[in-house]
């Protein structure tokens, strides 16, 4: 049975317009103003409405193994509660630990995927340079459709690697035609500080915060953009949240240099302030990079305006705070970071980006649909409402209002670091893969729909 989208004011990344689109199997077959119903078909009313290409939030962890637990979120309920908002398509990260074979990490995160509800990717995160290394990542790009490579510059000795490791990840991408993409900090200053504050006997939340202080974001961002022009290798820059890294960026476009930045809700629309919620309530909100202070806020919007930045993710790793944060309630350095936000990221950013004045309509889709899709290789299929793209779509309803709470949410965690943010503008209806898997407030999605989705870069 197809779906046919009638009378929608169709909004993508460059055009505006009203008209009807048909879906069958799976497909957009068809774009049009009067299109007439097909027997067996449903049709979706989006007289008033909006509609959008899925949301693709090309960053998110899923079920990972992380300081000691698990991220709460597994591939089928982090999946659907992106659908229940609005995204449709995730790109996952593969993290092997530090010696472990990146065929065997990408076999497990298979396994785990398996039971998504929606079309996922992955990119492999290189963890560790050695002999094997450079043959993993060439059968990642040429055999398993994965052209993008993680790094990580923090948690040295864990996951991230080093200076040396990261020249090679990037000769290695260059050769390949892939993509390396960084999370930048100063790894060893960080640990310093930790040490440093620890001593100093301040172990609560917000320390978190001032052992990871923006300047060594920007410093190793600048670093990284250095390494990869050395090695004339594109690079993208995940999560940044403060103004050193986006200068940093902004100076390497501005001089030709291909750099692609990515922030995320939380970095636009909090400050630290939240680390001072009483008692451990601030750990809700550990993650790295950390919410930064008041100011660094507007300069990501500029940036976002202007092109530096051209991607919001949502780094969605949540962890129970009771349970999984607590484990560092005597110890900042032990509190598992990361956060809920799949399921609000375009609420989020239609409220504070388009109502707010900030964003136009389309940079609304760019930003949270089509750069993304475009920049990992995906686009045309996801980010697009063109013939032959995929059915994924959203009907959005732009006088609708509602009220974030960790008590009506879909994601499996017991907090969310938006709790009380009033939105505006939400789904009346989530197309994935040609099926209506969310309508009215009824999510409807089946485990193990998704596919996976191989990629490759022009």
């Amino acid at each position: 049975m197809g779906i046919l989208i009638k009378n929608g004011t169709i909004v993508t990344a460059i055009d505006k317009y009203v008209g009807d689109v048909r879906c069958t199997e799976g497909k957009i077959t068809e774009i049009g103003t009067d299109l007439e119903k097909s027997s067996g078909e449903e049709v979706i009313d989006a007289s008033g409405q909006y509609v959008f290409p899925g949301g693709l939030d090309p960053h998110v962890h899923m079920e990972l193994p992380f300081m000691g637990t698990i991220s709460a979120d597994d591939f089928e309920t982090g999946t659907a509660a992106g659908v229940a908002g609005g995204t449709t398509s995730i790109i996952d990260f593969v993290i092997p630990a530090r010696d472990e074979d990146l065929m065997d990490a990408l076999a497990a995160w298979h396994d785990k995927a398996a039971k998504s509800v929606s079309d996922y990717a992955f990119h492999m995160a290189v963890t560790w340079w050695g002999d094997q290394t450079a043959d993993w990542m060439r059968t990642c790009v040429e055999e398993k459709g994965i052209p993008s490579f993680k790094t990580f510059m923090a948690y040295r000795g864990a996951i991230g690697v080093d200076d040396v490791e990261l020249i090679e990840v990037m000769k290695t991408a260059r050769a390949l035609n892939a993509l390396v993409t960084v999370h930048a900090e100063h790894g060893d200053m960080v640990v310093a500080l930790q040490d440093q504050l620890m001593a100093e006997g301040k172990t609560g939340p917000k320390y978190h915060a001032l052992s990871r202080p923006a300047p060594l974001e920007g410093e190793a961002t600048s670093r990284a953009i250095m390494l990869a022009r050395m090695t004339k290798e594109p690079l993208y820059v995940v999560h940044v949240t403060c103004v050193q890294a986006v200068e940093a960026i902004a100076a390497a476009r501005a001089r030709g240099q291909l750099v692609h930045g990515e922030t995320c809700p939380q970095y636009l629309l909090l400050d630290d302030s939240i680390y001072d919620q009483p008692g451990f309530a601030g750990a809700a909100a550990v993650m790295s990079p950390p919410i930064r202070p008041k100011g660094h806020q507007e300069a990501l919007w500029h940036a976002l305006r202007s092109g530096t930045l051209e991607v919001v993710a949502t780094d969605h790793c949540p962890f129970n705070l009771h349970g999984q944060k607590d484990m560092g309630k005597d110890d900042f350095r032990r509190i598992p970071n990361g956060a809920a936000g799949i399921e609000h990221r375009l609420a989020l950013m239609y409220t504070a980006g388009v109502m707010g004045g900030r964003l136009n309509l389309h940079q609304f889709v760019d930003l949270t649909s089509t750069r993304a899709a475009k920049i990992f290789g995906m686009y045309p299929r996801k980010g697009s409402i063109t013939v032959g793209a995929d059915a994924d779509l959203v009907v959005w309803d732009p006088a609708a209002t509602g009220t974030i709470s960790a008590k009506t949410h879909h994601h499996k965690v017991d907090t969310s670091i938006f709790e009380n943010f009033e939105t505006r503008g939400t789904c009346s209806s989530v197309i994935v893969n040609g099926r209506v898997q969310y309508s009215d407030g009824n999510l409807k999605v089946e485990r193990g729909a998704g596919r996976y989705v191989e990629r490759s870069l022009p």
